[in-house]
């Protein structure tokens, strides 16, 4: 069973407006009659009381508590101070509190925003748009306007005093409103977070127009809204939207109404009940009940509780049509409450069914197309811009990654996006895969407060690029049709990465982590000896030193020391002027690169590498300058692979593994050289395909590479045009820096290196395949190569190359029956 992360605690059941379209008052169920007006101190106390326990009892480093109502803000200054202060001494000593409070607003003063400055409450505020739209359903009892009232209390909040307590702005949608107009209005108010509700209702007592064949006038309506917010920049965060495009794209959702992942809410009455979510109310009269309370209860007990289970179980607990269909990933069967139908319960897709598919579409394609309202009529850079997916990347950055190249300022963006994936993919584990997983679960618990207290060296240990490659084998392996799902030593690996960052930081941590085919790893830092155990205990005093207990034995280690256990393992760094790269032999998620990788290098095959290291990198920063600041920004892992044919030069790069760059060590650093530069074009490509879309990912047609005797698909040919600007290149200047037999060689492969790129590049702009992006990105390899065509080389290397390049592409001619 999860555990609750987000307490809705009401402190007031009454409100001060009459709206017309409340689950509270104007839906199914009524329990609010027989409540008490005003929480109890009695019951505030046992609420923090049950939180806390809940906390601690399931290793939580933070959760959230939103006082809500009826209105809050009726409970008054005092007893909302108390409130306040009551729950955080009650929790704080077990965990984070991110307390807040949403309100309507109307009786917000700058004495409630004092008390909510001094004692950190966030407020959020209902506002459904303009005055136009707002006064549709926000009136007080005899029809008054509540729209003056509200919109001077998010003034307050937006006083420079005030802003650290803005939360947002929540906007419940009714479609004869003008959409442009409302979300114009709240933009305008420069909330940090925007949130379109759809109104509430089920399949017996459906919205208006929604749920009819044929209508889907709340997608339309968000539509308008979605383009606004594209022509506008995405300048303010809009929950929904985001949800959507976060979902699309692997990530998880950012609120209830949208997407998979399990929830987490539980409610706290102004009597103690505990209950489901507040929502659940327009279903029938005790929907949400559960028949517990926290005098009585922990609410642990509510976990179990079948209406909240269902409600955890993502992609299995909804209905078959939901799981057929091809948004159920973003959808997630669309709120809980929606799906109600008397006779067959939550088992129904939405009530929103056809316009949640339609405003995902709709978001989907315009983010694939360009979108923002214009793909269609764009042109040129404009368009190429618009298609870029959810990060952002300067032009003149994308131009020059485009040209083949790429610097420091270009690298860190991309370092940038890579870092926000793999967050996403830790919490894709945590939330998809790990459940169940104790050693899982108290990582993340450990990942998340560090996050807070220790950011740099959770960025340090998550940008190793293996630690994105042990995500990806996850998720896949618990997608895969096969009982077990991930196997659970893979999934407690998030224990080892949070306890990394723990050593790195100097935060003292104790953490249960597992032991991998008879060895700790630690993720940058290297392995321990431990024995046929499956776990160990790992201490962190606080130094930069551990301490590690298991049924095998007792280790105490400083990493950077000299002296060391001969059980422990560092990985080793290679050095060259003032870069530094780890040499990975050690991590047991390194082997994606499709070869076969090393054992632990002996003292004297580590010296080897460290001697070719320092002549490649003095090479590339002495003649390969326009690489240089790319390659030291980016590339933080060579990776030593197993090469059983001396003779043999192998190299590779993995999608999964940005940052690394393996290879079986050269016979020169020159050579070194060479491969570093090679497989870091196929890095940078790899880290720009995760943010934009390029091609086409529909094409399924193979292609001639001029350098490769099988058919490419698309993806392959444009990875391995890239990476060939960076051959050529090399061949390119290095025939000025050698002489003699030497130098004739690197005319030769300059010759053919050249032409075999510009014949790829122009293959890849004829497809018809790629994106306008794509198309721009194209042109960008071809404005760097084309002159290179023309320089001069022997007519000996010219001519060889041209014969050569002609009998390859008869040769695959006559293999495809042409």
């Amino acid at each position: 069973m999860l555990p609750f992360r987000q307490f809705v605690l009401k402190v007031h059941s009454r409100c001060d407006l009459a709206c017309d379209h409340c689950y509270v008052y104007e839906h199914a169920d009524q329990s609010w009659v027989g409540r008490p007006m005003v929480i109890s101190p009695e019951a505030v106390g046992k609420a923090g009381e049950r939180i806390a326990e809940h906390a601690r009892d399931n290793g939580l480093s933070g959760v959230r508590v939103i006082l809500h109502g009826g209105e809050p803000l009726l409970a008054g200054l005092p007893r909302l101070a108390e409130i306040a202060r009551g729950l955080r001494r009650a929790i704080e000593p077990f965990c984070d509190l991110d307390l807040r409070v949403h309100t309507n607003g109307v009786r917000l003063s700058a004495e409630l925003c004092e008390l909510f400055l001094a004692e950190r409450v966030k407020v959020g505020i209902s506002l459904d748009g303009d005055q136009a739209a707002n006064d549709l359903h926000r009136r007080y009892a005899h029809g008054g306007s509540s729209y003056a009232q509200v919109l001077r209390a998010v003034g307050l909040l937006r006083q420079p005093r005030y802003r650290e307590i803005y939360a947002g702005l929540l906007a419940t949608i009714d479609v004869r409103s003008d959409p442009a107009a409302v979300y114009r209005a709240l933009a305008a108010l420069d909330p940090p977070n925007l949130d379109f509700l759809l109104p509430h209702g089920t399949w017996d007592r459906p919205p208006p127009d929604a749920g009819l064949p044929g209508l889907t006038r709340y997608a339309d309506w968000l539509g308008v809204v979605f383009d606004e917010w594209m022509a506008d920049s995405q300048r303010v965060p809009v929950r929904i939207f985001e949800s959507i495009i976060e979902t699309s794209f692997g990530g998880a959702s950012l609120t209830e109404s949208l997407g998979l992942e399990p929830s987490d809410v539980v409610v706290i009455e102004t009597d103690g009940s505990i209950e489901q979510a507040d929502s659940i109310k327009v279903a029938y009269d005790g929907a949400p009940a559960t028949g517990l309370d926290i005098f009585r209860h922990p609410l642990s007990a509510a976990s179990a509780h079948p209406g909240i289970k269902a409600r955890q179980r993502g992609i299995a607990g909804l209905n078959a049509t939901c799981r057929r269909c091809p948004v159920v990933t973003s959808c997630g069967g669309g709120l809980y409450a929606h799906r109600f139908r008397t006779g067959s319960g939550f088992d129904n897709p939405s009530v929103y069914c056809a316009d949640l598919e339609k405003i995902i579409t709709h978001v989907r394609v315009r983010l694939q197309s360009g979108a923002a309202g214009q793909a269609d009529q764009a042109e040129g850079p404009d368009q190429a811009s618009a298609q870029r997916r959810w990060n952002d990347l300067p032009d003149a950055q994308l131009d020059e990654l485009a040209a083949g190249y790429g610097g420091a300022d270009a690298i860190s963006c991309l370092n940038a996006a890579e870092r926000t994936l793999r967050r996403k993919l830790l919490r894709l584990v945590h939330e998809r895969v790990s459940l169940g997983n104790e050693m899982a679960a108290a990582g993340w618990d450990l990942l998340r407060r560090l996050e807070h207290t220790a950011p740099a060296a959770v960025d340090e240990v998550i940008a190793h690029p293996y630690v994105r490659a042990w995500a990806e084998r996850c998720l896949r392996a618990a997608s895969a049709a096969t009982p077990d799902g991930a196997p659970q030593a893979n999934v407690a690996h998030l224990a080892s990465i949070a306890v990394a960052a723990a050593v790195r930081a100097d935060v003292s941590a104790e953490i249960e982590v597992p032991v991998i085919d008879g060895y700790l790893h630690l993720p940058t830092l290297g392995r321990l000896r431990a024995g046929d155990i499956a776990s160990a205990t790992l201490a962190v005093d606080g130094t930069g030193a551990f301490e590690v207990r298991a049924t095998s034995g007792k280790w105490h280690v400083r990493p950077g020391t000299t002296e060391q256990d001969p059980d422990w393992e560092p990985v080793r760094e290679l050095r060259a002027r003032d870069w530094v790269v780890r040499l990975e032999d050690t991590d047991p998620y390194r082997d994606c690169h499709a070869w076969l990788v090393t054992a632990r290098l002996t003292a004297a095959e580590a010296a080897a590498w460290q001697a070719q290291f320092q002549q490649a990198w003095g090479l590339i920063e002495d003649s390969y300058p326009q690489y240089a600041s790319g390659i030291a920004a980016g590339l933080s892992v060579l990776l030593p692979l197993a090469n059983d044919d001396p003779g043999r030069e192998i190299s590779a790069a993995a999608r999964e593994a940005f940052g690394a760059v393996a290879a079986a060590l050269p016979p020169t650093g020159a050579d070194l050289a060479l491969l570093i530069i090679h497989e870091f074009q196929h890095v940078k490509l790899g880290a720009l395909m995760d943010m934009f879309d390029l091609y086409d990912r529909a094409e399924r047609r193979l292609f001639f590479a001029p350098w490769r005797d099988d058919p490419r698909p698309l993806v392959g040919l444009l990875q391995g045009t890239y990476a060939h600007i960076g051959v050529t290149d090399y061949w390119r200047l290095r025939r000025h820096q050698v002489t003699g037999q030497a130098a004739s060689d690197a005319a030769g492969q300059f010759a053919c290196w050249r032409l075999m790129t510009a014949e790829a590049i122009g293959t890849l702009a004829e497809s018809g395949a790629l994106t306008p992006l794509g198309t721009r990105f194209v042109e960008g390899m071809r404005v760097t190569v084309q002159p290179w065509c023309d320089e001069p080389v022997p007519a000996g290397a010219d001519e060889a190359a041209r014969r050569w390049a002609a009998e390859r592409r008869e040769t695959w001619e006559r293999r495809q029956g042409r």
